[in-house]
């Protein structure tokens, strides 16, 4: 089952909106999550809906829980 287009947008914008509130590249915020750079940018642009394990390590590097993450994109 795909997740509405929106959740996948609007998740996308609320981690890029995180990362440039902390002044982070995407490269940095791959290398903290141990995830790709072209990874974190198709989840950025809404092109990617992440796994649950890369929601954690973003949410983690933001220093907050996946949930918090999930509620800052309004889902």
């Amino acid at each position: 089952m795909k997740p509405p287009v929106h959740a996948v947008r609007d998740l996308g914008q609320a981690v890029k909106t995180l990362r440039l509130q902390r002044d982070m590249t995407q490269q940095e915020l791959a290398d903290a999550s141990g995830l790709d750079i072209r990874y974190v940018g198709s989840i950025e642009r809404g092109q990617r809906n992440p796994t649950f394990g890369a929601m954690q390590g973003i949410a983690s590097v933001f220093g907050m829980k996946t949930s918090d993450l999930l509620r800052k994109a309004k889902l």
